[in-house]
């Protein structure tokens, strides 16, 4: 509901897809690799079809939203192009060149519409590969660092901290709970640190996997977070926006590598 709602995020998110351009900050993107949280896959999946449709993927109660479409080509050329060039996280395969039952699901549509909302720049979609570890997403992640220099962007599309279940949904944008707050605030201090490696969380304190488990009861939500962290150079410049919460337990913390 962010995409079409009046709240603090949309306003945002739409500045900053400003930012790319004509007489903007960066030039403006040749394509754009997405990485979403809700295309989760056996092994790592590229979506080739040259026109993606717009999923909608929840339930009737947002039956306002499926009204919404993004109709931004693809890129199969590319697609297949990349599933050569890079390796899956879990094992030293070729992506998969696939996605044919897939589209750009609410992880790409929502965050690209306010973006880009033009549709004029082609996606191709990455999926999640269930199989792998937090580290070797980062892996992943650290071989599209190249597609930066190629006119990519890479939107990886998550929650530093998304917890549904114990949610409050009247909740001001300005109240999180501890642990909200806490894990939220590990990610910035670990992302403005560079220490991209304690993003995967291996050598983390007990306290701290408590504290992730209660962040995110199932990962998919901060995995692309690793994408976009490990594909970005030490050089680069790291802006936050967005740094409030919805429903007390949704960290919606938005970071741009540049």
């Amino acid at each position: 509901m962010n995409v079409i709602d009046d709240n603090a995020f949309r306003p945002v998110w739409e500045k900053m897809g400003a930012l790319w351009g004509q007489g903007a900050r960066w030039p403006k993107p040749r394509v754009i690799l997405c990485i979403s949280a809700h295309w989760c896959t056996e092994g790592t999946h590229l979506n080739a079809l040259a026109h993606p449709p717009t999923i909608h993927d929840f339930g009737a109660a947002y039956r306002v939203l499926f009204d919404q479409r993004y109709p931004a080509p693809g890129d199969s050329a590319l697609a297949q192009a990349w599933s050569h060039r890079f390796h899956q996280a879990s094992k030293p395969e070729p992506l998969v060149l696939g996605g044919q039952d897939w589209g750009f699901d609410h992880g790409t549509w929502g965050v690209l519409k306010p973006l880009f909302p033009g549709a004029d720049i082609p996606v191709v979609q990455m999926s999640l590969d269930v199989q792998a570890t937090l580290s070797q997403h980062a892996a992943l992640g650290l071989q599209l660092r190249g597609l930066r220099d190629e006119g990519v962007l890479i939107v990886a599309s998550g929650n530093t901290v998304h917890n549904l279940r114990s949610s409050e949904r009247s909740a001001p944008d300005d109240q999180a709970t501890d642990w909200a707050r806490e894990f939220d605030g590990f990610v910035a201090q670990s992302v403005l640190s560079q220490d991209h490696a304690a993003l995967c969380l291996g050598q983390a304190s007990e306290h701290l996997r408590g504290v992730f488990r209660l962040s995110h009861p199932s990962i998919e939500h901060y995995v692309p977070l690793l994408y976009a962290a490990h594909a970005s150079h030490a050089s680069d410049q790291v802006s936050f926006y967005c740094e409030q919460y919805q429903w007390a337990t949704v960290a919606m913390r938005s970071i741009v590598w540049s």
